[in-house]
């Protein structure tokens, strides 16, 4: 299996519900370092995975949605814990999309599978992983 990843990052501001998440109950900032991984069996006639440039830019457009503001208010999260877990699938869900429509190339369209990382710290980062 073939791979490329793009990396981007945000800052936002949020709270969780749940004992469980203790202080983080109460609003919060976190800075995370996303890596979006593009894979598939063969390369396409051009020799890659998937257009660099266009992921890059998709994973921009997609990651600036969230940057810079309280997620606690963004309608499409309402009612989520907006978990370092659930933001790696809800981008790569996006990611999908963007694929499917055809944004990221025609090679875009024969992608296996997609990862989305968000890395929280330099010792903590989650994952999805989603098949196409």
């Amino acid at each position: 299996m073939f791979s490329v990843t793009v990396r981007d990052h945000m800052m936002v501001a949020h709270s969780f519900r749940g004992e469980v998440f203790g202080p983080a109950q109460q609003l919060h900032g976190a800075t995370f370092l996303v890596d979006a991984t593009f894979r598939r069996p063969e390369l396409d006639a051009d020799g890659i995975v998937v257009d660099i440039a266009r992921a890059s830019e998709e994973l921009k457009a997609i990651v600036g949605q969230f940057n810079l503001r309280n997620l606690d208010d963004d309608p499409t999260l309402a009612g989520t814990n907006t978990t370092t877990e659930v933001l790696a699938k809800v981008i790569a869900d996006r990611l999908a999309e963007k694929a499917a429509a055809g944004d990221l190339g025609d090679g875009g369209r024969e992608l296996a599978g997609i990862t989305v990382t968000l890395h929280e710290s330099h010792i903590a980062w989650a994952s999805y992983e989603r098949s196409l």
